[in-house]
């Protein structure tokens, strides 16, 4: 699918304030922000938003900017697969135990190392960004104080997560997405680390689908997305997760960590850990 870049110039602190108004209006939809600097000597900086589909919404991002006087300009990008020729040049990456690499860098597997091979694809997940290494992380401390039974990963995207709880844990995991393209390349993942006798699938909007619910509960539950959805998905995660069980959460800003850990709280949960990453943070909570 092709997609739409939306830009503006603007000095800094209205680039920021309009980056932060933009990735709240926009957050729903997952759309990728970028803030570049394009004029030193007068501190410009270029904000873009990329919006699927070449229609024109322009209007969209006006009206979430409530009348800032900037002047929008809409470019159609190629329909070119970015991410498959961006991961196909990444270094792999070290979390925990694990290494996180591409095809191409099969020769830097260590002795003892438990390798995860992510294939370029559509799907988010290849450990270097900070939320999914933040989640790594995680996994290692928690695996290593209890081995979980039954694990769930919500919004899997490559299964990175889901595959690294099956080679390090050795327990049946159920990796759900609610994107079919995503779970597509998920499978694929799977088989590539020869985790499929571990891992389920499952297409899924929340933990409501049938596939879920039967699984439960999960003693195990880790959701890599955003911190809106987060929020939303606290009573489900709660009513998914066993008596003993623990959570991991991440695809959270460092400003959003209260709102997330009020939301959870609600529902019966204590916060016991945060891993940061950057601006990033991957959080651990249980009852």
């Amino acid at each position: 699918m092709k997609q739409t870049r939306y830009h503006f110039i603007a000095p800094k602190p209205d680039a920021d304030r309009a980056y932060a108004v933009l990735e709240a209006a926009f957050e729903d939809e997952g759309a990728p922000l970028a803030v570049a600097e394009v004029d030193e000597a007068a501190a410009l900086f270029e904000v873009s938003l990329y919006l699927d589909g070449e229609d024109d919404r322009r209007a969209d991002v006006e009206a979430a900017l409530a009348g800032e006087a900037f002047t929008i300009e809409a470019e159609v990008l190629p329909d070119i697969d970015w991410m498959s020729r961006v991961l196909a040049e990444l270094k792999p990456v070290r979390a925990g135990r694990f290494l996180v690499h591409g095809a191409h860098d099969r020769d830097k597997v260590r002795p003892g190392d438990l390798a995860i091979e992510i294939e370029a694809s559509e799907a988010f997940g290849t450990g270097h960004h900070g939320t999914t290494a933040g989640c790594l992380e995680m996994i290692s401390r928690l695996v290593a104080r209890r081995r979980p039974r039954n694990a769930l990963d919500v919004g899997t995207g490559t299964a990175v997560l889901a595959i690294a709880l099956a080679k390090l844990a050795r327990v049946p995991v159920l990796a759900s997405d609610i994107d079919p393209v995503a779970v597509r390349v998920a499978r694929g993942n799977i088989a590539l680390n020869h985790a499929s006798t571990m891992v389920d699938t499952v297409v899924a909007k929340g933990l409501s689908a049938p596939d879920i619910r039967r699984r439960g509960p999960f003693d195990l539950i880790v959701a890599n997305i955003l911190a809106g959805p987060l929020m939303m998905l606290a009573p489900d995660i709660a009513r998914s997760l066993s008596w003993d069980g623990d959570v991991v959460l991440s695809g959270i800003l460092e400003r959003q960590r209260r709102a997330v850990l009020a939301a959870y709280g609600i529902q019966g949960l204590v916060h016991r850990a945060t891993i940061r990453h950057g601006e990033w943070a991957t959080i651990h909570l249980s009852r």
